[in-house]
């Protein structure tokens, strides 16, 4: 229940239904409420229209709903020197119904989970209209505290329909809970599969460098191997060969793209000045601008048609190569 003072509820007759399952056997919903120090009931009207199907609240105010049955929340308040409460977004001018001003909007409704609580209303105005009176029988179960208020029980059609409202709302509390459950099993399971996948692809990654690594093991060894073509064994390296001769000589050999031309350019100065070539494949990839890979590629082409010879490698792991005849 929500109340907006902690003052007391002034003496004087109960009510002979709680308001909340009177409400609730009227809407089908627990919708917010606000209960005055004079123990009348404020509803917000937009809750209510949301439980009845009412699409325009402020038409079906318009439609059904006296003016001194709704207001606007900060006059009603005001009217008992209360504040508007805080949080569940009460707003000062939210629409108020009272609990009269709820009934009418029921009566209005045409929803099936009102029908019970509308026979209800068509019996008592009938039972008023022929006795003059409508009496709710006592209930079974007394309080044994003394000056206890007296009880009474649940209409036998309306408390039928909490019942039904009550284990309806209950199945969809637990269709929902299935639902939440399947939908965290599926998760679970597309996570696991995403990590199934995530660690297949990491194998095959490695697998294919390994594959990549020997085969280059092997073109290495293929290359050593292979003889020169004839007249590929012209001795470029001797006395007077020069930079220049050395690039004629491999542009004869093959048909040279831009950049084996460019790897071809740094490391034939190195071959001619020094007799051999000991420099990191990342040296070269930078002084060139071209990537690991690609040095490595350039530098295998030149090997195979005999422009450069493989002679080992370095302790540190770098590649030695020479020109054919040295």
């Amino acid at each position: 229940m929500n109340e907006p003072s902690k003052q007391p509820r002034p003496a004087g007759p109960r009510e002979a239904i709680d308001v909340t399952d009177f409400v609730y056997a009227a809407t089908g919903a627990r919708v917010r409420r606000l209960t005055m120090p004079d123990g009348s009931h404020w509803f917000p009207a937009v809750d209510v229209c949301k439980q009845l199907g009412h699409s325009n609240s402020r038409q079906a105010l318009s439609d059904h709903v006296p003016e001194g049955h709704r207001d606007i929340l900060e006059t009603v308040t005001g009217a008992y020197g209360l504040s508007v409460p805080a949080g569940r977004e009460w707003r000062r001018d939210l629409n108020v119904i009272s609990l009269q001003g709820l009934i009418l909007l029921v009566n209005a409704c045409t929803k099936p989970a009102c029908a019970p609580f509308k026979l209800w209303v068509a019996e008592v105005i009938e039972a008023v209209q022929r006795e003059g009176s409508y009496s709710l029988e006592a209930a079974e179960v007394q309080s044994a505290e003394p000056g206890a208020p007296l009880a009474y029980a649940m209409p036998e059609r309306v408390a039928e329909a909490i019942v039904r409202l009550e284990a309806h709302n209950l199945q969809l509390d637990e269709e929902l809970a299935n639902a939440q459950r399947e939908a965290l099993r599926l998760q679970k399971e597309m996570l696991a599969t995403q990590n199934a996948t995530l660690a297949a692809q990491e194998a095959t990654a490695q697998s294919l460098g390994a594959m990549a690594q020997a085969m280059e093991r092997i073109a290495d060894r293929f290359d050593a191997l292979t003889p020169l073509r004839p007249g590929a064994g012209r001795d470029v390296s001797k006395a007077g060969a020069t930079t220049a001769t050395v690039l004629a000589d491999w542009r004869q050999r093959l048909s040279v793209t831009e950049d084996v031309w460019t790897v071809a350019v740094v490391i034939a100065p190195v071959l001619v000045e020094q007799g051999e070539l000991r420099e990191p494949l990342e040296n070269i990839a930078a002084r060139t601008g071209l990537t690991v890979r690609r040095v490595n590629d350039c530098l295998r082409l030149l090997r195979r048609h005999a422009c450069i010879l493989s002679r080992g490698g370095t302790e540190d792991g770098a590649p030695v190569y020479v020109l054919p005849g040295t």
